[in-house]
């Protein structure tokens, strides 16, 4: 669709949005074709572009539409509809895919003389016809493989082994530059199979990163790592949330016409898929001779790092189709092909020793100490080896001699050990059973490669927790942030969250910068915090998993913070919105004798341990617990929630036999399929609305 056209009839609709909501099936199937060209025209000019023509508002008011109009005629909903990237329930298994043609690796080159033996073989296969060439950014992701046929997305496939892989197209579907339709019929192709490389944005990682920091789960390694595992995720709703995006970058295979004859050059094939509305890197440059190559991958070198994805260096492929042919392959790699890698920051240095480090979730970190190495200018004596699993993968021992890199040019790490220098001294590391800063017993959960330590009293975790304890989200104690705390806990004023509450305004007085008023005022908000409801003391503990509204769920089940200490696991697991993951953590927090000496002398101090009970008012809703999935609507779900409380009903996130409705919006995910199996009524938003109605 061209420019002019989509904003003209973008207009138009928007004006008429109200008389469009009510048209008939027949009006619908003809105007439904229209309305998904037009999103998918602006999802390509935001996601492929980056350059929107619309404000987000409008957009949104487009795709509330389409959603409206499917909802009121399901039998006009495509698979190719922009509403249809979400799969609606969980994917059990990933059937192994054939490749049509094989996916095979590149042959590395590093430096100018690597890079000239590439060209003389090419050139001698070629029997001295000179090629031109194509280099393209070789971007650090998981290759994947795409089919499209007669104009709709078939699948989406992993490398695997190269020739089998694994079919994850309900997690391609979620990336919103891929597009589900392509005009291949306009270019005479019936069928093709695409290449390329699914990413994981910086800014996607790091946003990922941030929140497993903040719910207590292990960090990913590298935006590869993270990127490769979100592919095989099972909920393709959780995928969605992460921010993958993809580049295409080579067409393995077509029907209707011909690669080499109708399609003569790669460079073709970068135009052709640009033009269906794929999403190609911008930076590749055709080059006459060698000379020029180099010189390209050289204007790279020290400017590649800027861009917002990874990568670590080029590639070079034969520019002529035919050539590639009579190049060929070998069962490894194509020969018209080549990596130039950018040599990375790298040393080889030993292995001292490896210690551990505690984590701000209690988290038990393999740290390895090595032989200091000039790497880049900068002297590295220590890098992090993430986890256990991480370390029995390279197999590292101490001792031994390792590859270290600086990835980005900032973060060591190491890239892999070098077995050929054993002596035959090197040692395996074992994890401790017992945290090595306060000698607890860690904890091990199998379903996590986390070690952690779970003494509230740890010294390495005092200062998290302390600031946690005291935040407007749990005991909310003003004037205590995170640098009065920092400075606190340097100087031995507090040692656990227990010792807030026996701070003296004297002793504070005595600090560099506290004055009377100042110290009054941070006495007067620890004195008030005592008075908390109990919801945000057991949020305040930190225990893994239960944040602010678990907390809430669990003063409603117990009378006292006692109770959690003899409460059973079974009896846990079965209260509503919990399950096993959230119970265990509750009861492995208070197995832990120091954890349960805190309670004490948080009771001691004079704070509130007791929950406090609230009759709720009696409503249209009484005794009817409800659960949400997928997305409404006329509210969002903490507005619904609030709504069925407000009207004296109970709102829950986990369905079970206790459930009143299950309702649902757009895209619901597998709480459906519970629902279903153990007969909870379901609910359209509709049927919800129309319920309150008649209430």
């Amino acid at each position: 669709m061209e420019e002019r056209e989509a904003l003209q009839s973008t207009e138009e609709i928007l004006k008429s949005l109200d008389s469009l909501k009510n048209l008939s099936q027949g009006g619908a199937a003809h105007f439904l074709l229209r309305l998904r060209e037009i999103i998918r025209f602006h999802d390509y000019r935001y996601y492929v572009l980056n350059d929107p023509v619309i404000a987000d508002p409008q957009y949104d008011a487009l795709f509330a539409l389409l959603k409206t109009l499917e909802k009121q005629y399901p039998a006009l909903v495509t698979p190719d509809s922009p509403t249809q990237r979400i799969t609606p329930y969980l994917v059990k298994e990933f059937p192994e895919v054939t490749h049509l043609v094989p996916m095979l690796s590149l042959d590395n080159t590093y430096n100018e003389e690597d890079l000239r033996e590439f060209e003389r073989r090419v050139l001698e296969k070629l029997e001295g016809e000179k090629p031109e060439y194509v280099v393209e950014i070789k971007l650090d992701g998981a290759s994947t493989a795409l089919l499209y046929e007669d104009d709709a997305f078939v699948r989406g496939a992993t490398r695997g082994d190269g020739t089998v892989g694994e079919d994850v197209s309900h997690n391609i579907r979620t990336i919103k530059s891929l597009p589900l339709k392509v005009p291949l019929s306009t270019a005479g192709i019936t069928k093709i199979e695409i290449r390329g490389e699914v990413i994981m944005p910086r800014a996607s990682f790091e946003k990922l990163n941030r929140e497993r920091e903040k719910a207590g789960l292990p960090l990913f390694a590298n935006p590869r790592n993270a990127g490769a595992g979100t592919l095989r995720l099972q909920d393709s709703s959780e995928v969605a949330k992460r921010g993958l995006d993809a580049f295409w970058y080579f067409i393995s295979y077509t029907e209707g016409k011909s690669l080499g004859k109708d399609i003569k050059t790669h460079a073709e094939c970068l135009s052709l898929l640009q033009k269906m509305g794929f999403k190609v890197e911008p930076n590749y440059e055709v080059c006459k001779n060698m000379d020029e190559v180099l010189k390209y991958c050289e204007s790279w070198r020290n400017r590649i790092r800027d861009l917002p994805y990874e990568a670590d260096g080029m590639v070079i492929k034969v520019n002529s189709i035919a050539q590639q042919m009579r190049l060929g392959a070998t069962l490894h790699h194509p020969r018209w092909a080549s990596a130039y890698k950018f040599q990375a920051n790298q040393a080889v240095t030993r292995i001292k020793d490896i210690v551990i480090q505690i984590g701000r979730t209690g988290t038990l970190n393999p740290l390895a100490l090595l032989e200091p190495v000039e790497i880049g200018g900068v002297t590295v004596s220590r890098v992090a080896l993430f986890n256990e699993e991480e370390i029995e993968r390279k197999d590292i021992r101490i001792g031994d001699a390792v590859l270290v890199e600086r990835a980005g040019e900032v973060i060591p790490h190491v890239v892999r050990v070098q077995p050929e220098l054993r002596t035959g001294k090197e040692r395996k590391f074992v994890m401790p059973d017992y945290c090595p800063v306060c000698h607890a017993p860690v904890f091990r959960d199998p379903e996590e490669v986390a070690v952690r330590c779970i003494n509230s009293k740890c010294p390495a975790q005092v200062k998290e927790r302390i600031i946690h304890f005291a935040s407007r989200v749990a005991m909310d104690i003003e004037h205590l942030g995170w640098q009065t705390v920092d400075h606190f806990v340097d100087i031995g004023l507090l040692k656990d969250v227990a010792d807030i509450y026996k701070l003296k305004k004297e002793t504070v007085m005595e600090l560099e910068r506290w004055a009377e008023k100042s110290a009054q005022n941070l006495i007067d908000a620890i004195e008030e915090s005592k008075k908390r409801p109990l919801w945000r003391l057991i949020h305040g503990l930190g225990i893994r998993f239960i944040g602010e509204k678990a907390a809430k769920v669990l003063e409603e089940h117990i009378s006292s913070i006692r109770d959690l200490q003899k409460i059973n696991l079974e009896e846990l697991s079965t209260i509503e919105g919990f399950g096993p993951r959230r119970a265990q953590s509750v009861k492995e927090f208070f197995s832990v004798k120091e954890n349960v000496e805190l309670i004490n002398e948080l009771e001691k101090a004079g704070v509130n341990i007791y929950a406090e009970k609230i009759e709720k008012k009696a409503g249209p809703l009484s005794g009817l617990t409800f659960v949400i999935t997928g997305t409404l609507k006329n509210y969002s779900r903490e507005e619904a929630q609030r709504l069925i409380e407000e009207l004296g009903g109970k709102a829950t996130d986990s369905v079970s036999t206790k459930t009143s409705y299950l309702i649902v919006g757009e895209a619901p995910g597998s709480k459906l399929d519970k629902a279903k199996k153990l007969g909870v009524k379901i609910l359209t938003e509709e049927e919800f609305l129309t319920l309150l109605k008649g209430k």
